[in-house]
């Protein structure tokens, strides 16, 4: 390794080495061309930089003078290269490499300053690279190592174009090395096209998938999945902790419902510009947030260092996303959880993902707010404060508050006073649960009261006013049936005590409504309804529908419709012999279609007789031109005698070969030029005048042309 190297991760206080990082160092590995696959969190960032190291400084422990870039790092994600080029920066700082990056949402005029003032190492994304290096920005000539971080990823975010491009334009002896989570065979593909003898390295810790990570299913309605985001955010309590959603919509939702409830979430996803995506990683990183709401934008190598908590409130597409979204925690030997939000239409899903992806999750419910009590009251009894002594400057207070209140009163406060600074948890339903039928409501009372639809009486009028004016609640009322003039109301028989006492001998629960008891519950039939019926009236029938001839149904005829009695169709009255008066059938009157206008023939003068010709021929038969027309050549007539049409009466008359073709001219004035130059000539043309006709006076001041 070299030295530069060497004492920037004494530096970092590195002891040990991944096994990924371990494996690019081996001698037989270097300078050569790698295929690495390792699980994401494993170090693969600072492997390739080792990995590079003897290829771009060669024999040297510094760089030299800064101009064309000697390594290039292409990273799916502006955030993914925006994070290696500050790991990069601190692993080369001793060796005085300049780095440089290109990703999209960036200022592209200060890229092309930093590219043409020199860079040692480049990191950019597919897309603003090839801009830079079509508008030649960039000079690959001097390349010597070119990395494809997350190759897997942009070969699926539809990259191979922009990447295959990039390739083709680089030196052929260059070191290729790729490095993914997965090698499927596109990436493969890949290697066996732009790769020379390439090494396949695969770490040991890819045996077991996430081993550092606890997958957790929890098993939700689909009413209560936002609630059991926030009850997994209570119950874990990580310092941070990403929620992963599939859409902006559903990232923005989530953002808001987590604030209103006292998060302090960012967001982060494909509608934010770079500075505020940037932002939102430094305020997760600086611990001014505590929730990053976000879509697949950030599952791959976002690193945050105190990432303990993943939550997919929406499943993944695929189970290598799933690897990449719960790769963001359990890194550098840090253990994570990872916890996923299943309802019963995603539960199928949910299964072959994780069978797909090789890992097992224990399946549970979410956490209920009884839960997240008794593991908040844990977490409060665990903080070391309680192993403090006590100050003396603390002595007077403590004093204080042991005089003025009791034991179990300082308890009890000190308790409300810890769970009020934070968010309270959500109640959370079983999922087979359904709504439990409605009890009987038990003996009761029932009572008149004067005003019905007439008077704008509602259940929901009438529930607020008799629970105010008889001191009653809403479990001491029952059914409520509002008839034409007056209502009725239900009250439970131990609570009609406290309703004539509040409401007193006059019964008057509020202007105009004066309550009646009832010796016998009312007999609640519609009864006719009076007044205007909503949607018009009924359709009129001949006479009451009692008296309309009505066989009883085993009267009637049975069977398929060819073996029921049947009338003659000539004995059955029809459609248009019925009673008009009767009924509000009508026959419909097409008007006479119009008569459509004939062609005009082709070649034929339309205001001249002519009459219609048969064919003498049918149709298909009779002379056919064997050819078509040559360029130039003129196209036959249509014989009438043959194919049939107009044939005119009379011949057309010969056109004068003596009169000129088309309109006569406009006159215009008589002393325009045109004019007096028409006249000149027509007198020279009938011998009249011996000269030539007069060109007109010439402007003041200009002399007349001469030709």
């Amino acid at each position: 390794m070299k030295t530069a190297l060497r004492e920037a991760l004494d530096s970092r206080g590195y002891e040990t080495l991944t096994p990924v990082q371990q494996a690019v160092l081996e001698q037989d590995k270097v300078g050569h061309d790698l295929l690495v696959s390792a699980q994401t969190g494993s170090g693969k960032t600072l492997a390739f930089g080792l990995a590079i190291a003897p290829t771009i400084l060669a024999e040297h422990e510094q760089f030299e003078t800064a101009e064309a870039p000697l390594a290039l790092i292409i990273a799916p994600t502006r955030e993914l290269a925006l994070q290696v080029k500050r790991e990069l920066g601190w692993l080369f700082a001793k060796a005085g490499a300049i780095l440089a990056s290109c990703v999209g949402g960036m200022d592209m005029r200060d890229e092309r300053r930093a590219l043409a003032r020199g860079a040692h190492i480049v990191v950019a994304t597919p897309g603003r690279l090839r801009d830079h290096i079509m508008r030649g920005s960039i000079d690959l000539g001097s390349i010597r190592s070119i990395v494809l971080d997350e190759a897997d990823e942009m070969l699926d975010l539809g990259f191979r174009e922009d990447l295959e491009f990039i390739l083709g334009e680089s030196p052929q002896d260059r070191q290729t090395l790729l490095f993914s989570a997965t090698v499927p065979k596109s990436i493969l593909g890949l290697a066996e096209r732009y790769q020379k003898d390439a090494i396949r390295i695969v770490t040991k810790s890819e045996t077991t998938q996430h081993a550092d990570i606890s997958y957790f299913a929890y098993g939700v309605a689909e009413r209560d999945a936002e609630n059991a985001v926030i009850n997994t955010l209570l119950y874990h309590q990580a310092p941070n902790a990403i929620v992963f959603g599939n859409t902006r919509a559903m990232v923005n939702r989530l953002t808001a419902r987590l604030s209103n409830r006292g998060f302090r979430a960012v967001a982060l996803s494909g509608e934010l510009s770079q500075a505020e995506r940037t932002h939102a990683l430094q305020a997760m990183r600086d611990g001014r947030a505590q929730v990053c709401v976000a879509t697949d934008v950030a599952a791959r190598g976002i690193d945050l260092p105190k990432l303990d908590l993943v939550v997919h409130a929406e499943l993944p597409n695929n189970n290598e996303t799933l690897l990449h979204r719960s790769g963001r925690t359990g890194r550098a030997g840090r253990k994570g959880v990872s916890a996923l939000i299943v309802t019963k239409k995603t539960q199928k899903k949910a299964e072959r993902i994780l069978r797909f992806a090789k890992v097992t999750a224990e399946w549970t419910s979410a956490p209920s707010a009884q839960e997240v009590h008794e593991r908040e009251e844990e977490r409060m009894l665990a903080d070391p404060a309680w192993e403090v002594p006590v100050e003396e400057s603390e002595q007077d207070s403590i004093a204080h508050l042991q005089e003025r209140f009791s034991p179990e009163q300082l308890a009890a406060g000190y308790l409300r006073l810890y769970r009020s600074v934070r968010s309270s948890p959500e109640e959370i339903g079983e999922i087979e649960t359904k709504p439990a039928p409605r009890a009987e409501f038990g003996p009761s009372v029932w009572f008149a009261i004067s005003g019905g639809r007439d008077a704008g009486a509602e259940p929901r009028r009438l529930l607020p006013m008799l629970c105010k004016a008889g001191n009653l609640t809403k479990d001491n009322i029952g059914a409520i049936r509002v008839r034409q003039d007056q209502s009725f109301v239900q009250i439970a028989e131990d609570s009609v005590a406290t309703f004539l006492n509040a409401v007193g001998p006059d019964m008057v629960i509020e202007e105009g409504a004066i309550a009646t008891q009832l010796a016998e519950p009312p007999v609640l039939d519609n009864g006719p309804r009076k007044g205007p019926r909503p949607g018009g009236p009924r359709k009129s029938f001949d006479g009451p529908r009692e008296d309309r001839p009505r066989g009883p149904r085993e009267d009637r005829p049975r069977g398929p419709r060819e073996d029921r009695p049947r009338a003659p169709r000539e004995d059955r009255p029809r459609r248009k012999d019925a009673d008009k008066s009767k009924s509000d059938w009508h026959p419909i009157e097409k008007p006479d279609a119009p008569e459509r206008p004939k062609r005009k023939p082709r070649d034929q003068d339309w205001n001249k007789p002519q009459e219609w010709v048969k064919p003498s021929r049918p149709r298909g038969e009779g002379p056919r031109r064997e050819r078509a027309p040559a360029a130039g050549e003129a196209r036959p007539k249509r014989d009438p005698e043959v194919h049939g049409g107009f044939k005119p009466k009379s011949k057309p008359r010969a056109a004068d070969p003596s009169k000129p073709k088309g309109p006569p001219p406009p006159k215009g004035k008589p002393n325009s030029k045109k004019n007096k130059a028409r006249a000149a000539a027509a007198k020279v043309a009938k011998g009249k005048g011996g000269g030539k006709a007069p060109a007109g006076k010439p402007r003041a001041g200009k002399p007349a042309k001469k030709f």
